[in-house]
């Protein structure tokens, strides 16, 4: 039997053997699965002067002091490629995918760690279902699932709760709360409802029978989304599930640089409501929206988490050398 990692010595890893080559194999099977796909493998900063002000969103910040730069001038850890990438894509790179670390704040549990490994990749010309595809086939390489289900956000929430997610009120969303047994933190937002009841009650039973992509989000939850009028109007993205474990978030990708200024501005307003610091705006980022990003869209995997699901671990610990309580 092995061992937990609680009672392996703390100079020791807290993956098995086993689990770390299983690991690298996995790697290797993705970095295969995009060759033969004509997806250029590229590496971006993981360190860089400003970051993403998603209020849901923690950045670590890091003071350098180096030749060129202002005296102990502030930097973060990126807690995700994305906008590296869109960078790359507007000057023409073309489908791009990266293998890399990221770093979130506040983040650590049986399937979080605040240093942790995505799989983030874009593919021009493609629209959120067409990226679907691609994710579907990617699963079946990897861990040898069947094709996924899919569900849009309004089908899931009427055909489980009874209640549309898109037309429901506060307090329609409040009794579906109680009869879930969820409690009700004070404060929460019709947003935050909707999150605690798609968290509680809804993902523990997605995934189990085949991987469930869940698409069409409210367009209150767009992030970096392209919105469909419809009606109703959506958010163009989906998330993925598998044995009830959030695997990965994709969008049809935002390319109006004013739209996405806005939204990060709002962003910004809001975290000074929460009393969150300030985070620099991506200028950079912005200018090649400016510049024109061509439409694609893109997806964030968590890989340590697709390396539980291979390997059958229930925390992520049993996946990465070091966790933070040993690094």
């Amino acid at each position: 039997m092995a061992s937990s990692p609680s009672t392996v010595p703390a100079w020791q890893p807290t993956a098995s053997l086993e689990n770390l080559r299983r690991r690298a194999a996995l790697a290797a099977e993705i970095r295969r699965f995009f060759a033969e796909r004509g997806v250029l493998e590229v590496e971006t900063p993981q360190l860089g002067a400003a970051t993403v002000p998603d209020l849901h969103l923690a950045s670590l910040e890091v003071r350098l002091d180096a030749p060129g730069l202002a005296p102990t001038a502030k930097f973060y850890l990126q807690t995700s490629p994305e906008l590296a990438m869109k960078r790359l894509l507007a000057a023409g790179s073309g489908p791009i995918f990266q293998l890399c670390k990221a770093y979130r704040n506040g983040e650590a549990g049986a399937r979080h760690n605040p240093e942790f490994t995505l799989l983030e990749w874009y593919r021009p010309g493609f629209d959120h279902h067409q990226l679907m595809d691609e994710m579907s086939e990617l699963l079946g390489r990897t861990l040898g699932a069947p094709p996924a289900e899919r569900q849009s956000y309004r089908e899931l929430f009427l055909g489980r709760l009874g209640l549309d997610p898109l037309e429901a009120g506060r307090e329609e969303l409040s009794a579906a709360l109680t009869a879930a047994e969820v409690p009700e933190p004070a404060g929460l937002d019709r947003d935050g409802a909707l999150q605690l009841l798609l968290a509680c009650a809804l993902e523990p039973g997605l995934g189990w029978q085949r991987p469930y992509f869940l698409y069409d989000f409210p367009p209150s939850q767009a992030a970096l989304a392209r919105i469909d009028p419809g009606p109703p109007p959506v958010a163009q993205r989906f998330e993925v599930y598998v044995r009830g474990l959030e695997l990965a978030n994709g969008f049809h990708e935002l390319a109006d640089p004013l739209e996405q200024r806005r939204r990060f501005e709002a962003d910004l307003e809001a975290r000074a409501r929460s009393g969150l610091p300030r985070v620099a705006l991506d200028q950079a980022f912005l200018a090649a929206l400016e510049a024109g990003l061509p439409a694609c869209s893109g997806v964030a995997l968590g890989f340590d988490r697709l390396v539980m699901l291979a390997t059958g671990a229930r925390s992520i610990d049993e996946v990465l050398s070091f966790p933070i309580e040993r690094a």
